[in-house]
């Protein structure tokens, strides 16, 4: 008979990050173990303060009735979608960890047989311009192609300046860049900060407005001034009806997926379905999980065919992360099978 369990953990960012949202020291979360007594599959329930749409001053209580009612699961996946989807990304992967073993290996692909890699981005994390210079030179050196940038945190001609800096070393064939502004630019300044970037060879924005701004996210989108990305918008996007307005409303060029917050992998497999419809590219990225989680994603990502550069280059950002067999070498993910899984108790609390 199949039983389910959590348990706190709490990451410690070996240093604060920034983002337009305010700063980050710790990342908290649940691991979800699902057994028979013989084999266990580990799931992260893994959510962000502020951002996330879940109930978080419910979510042990949910999580114990999900834990309770594991065997039911089906019947009452749908409904806990609604306001805990972190809880049914940590349930999917703890059930497909289980169905394979509990060895993490949750998709037969080249990338868990440690065969090929995925292509991420190095991502450079908002903060004073010497410290985001700083990452930006860690970053090239070990030979990312594709730099994502935070930017609407520090003053926007230091950013620009930053910009600069890598269009003055790469050109656009050699360094792909990527910008995430996690909403922050205003209507009343949007379209000339996106001019003003646009000069710098620009891949894509993320989410240049806060979210529930569709008929101005149109227009930025129709001005073409750089391709929009579309990734806050997602979160809060709950029902396939709505999802497919906003698609159709706001005709983006991309979107991001982000399955521990808009409801995992099959959640996440219905957005890709209703963008490829409508001709709109997709990335996935990872939303400050531990390796668990970001095990996870990078193996439900190598299931996909002709993948773009994907976000999932977050986990060396804590000082207790959990040991796994994911590397980056040259702005590329691993899975070593040379390496083990530890999970350490100095994790859990």
């Amino acid at each position: 008979m199949l039983s389910a369990s959590f348990q706190k953990f709490q990451l410690q960012f070996i240093r604060p990050i920034l983002t337009s949202r305010g700063a980050m020291a710790v990342k908290n979360g649940y691991f979800v173990t699902v057994s028979n007594g013989q084999t266990s599959g580990v799931g992260e329930c893994s959510f962000i303060e502020g951002l996330s749409r879940d109930d978080l001053l419910m979510i042990e209580h949910e999580l114990d009735r999900v834990c309770r009612n594991i065997q039911h699961w089906e019947s009452i996946k749908e409904e806990v979608y609604l306001r805990f989807p972190s809880i049914v990304f940590a349930i999917e992967t703890a059930l497909l960890d289980f169905k394979n073993g509990g060895i993490k290996q949750l998709f037969a692909t080249d990338f868990s047989a440690g065969c090929k890699a995925i292509p991420i981005n190095g991502l450079v994390w908002m903060g004073s311009k010497s410290f985001m210079l700083e990452q930006l030179k860690n970053k090239l050196s070990q030979g990312f192609k594709c730099i994502k940038i935070k930017v609407g945190a520090i003053d926007f001609d230091e950013e620009c300046d930053l910009i600069a800096f890598i269009r003055s070393h790469f050109d656009a064939a050699q360094m792909e860049i990527r910008l995430d502004a996690n909403g922050a630019f205003k209507a009343n300044d949007v379209f000339a900060k996106m001019e003003r970037l646009s000069r710098f060879q620009i891949h894509s924005i993320e989410q240049p407005i806060a979210v529930n701004q569709w008929a101005l996210m149109k227009e930025i989108c129709e001005a073409k001034i750089m391709d929009v990305a579309l990734d806050e918008e997602l979160i809060y996007t709950v029902d396939n009806a709505t999802k497919l307005s906003m698609l159709d409303a706001i005709a983006p060029q991309y979107i991001i997926l982000k399955p521990s917050l808009i409801g995992g992998f099959d959640k996440s497999d219905e957005w890709i379905q209703f963008a490829e419809e409508r001709n709109i590219q997709w990335w996935a990225t990872s939303a400050l999980e531990s390796n668990i989680g970001l095990n996870a994603i990078a193996q439900w990502v190598s299931a996909k065919q002709d993948i773009l550069v994907q976000g999932l280059g977050t986990g060396a950002l804590y000082t207790n992360n959990i040991d796994s067999p994911l590397v980056v070498r040259g702005g590329q993910l691993w899975y070593d099978t040379s390496l083990t899984w530890k999970i350490e108790n100095n994790v859990t609390v």
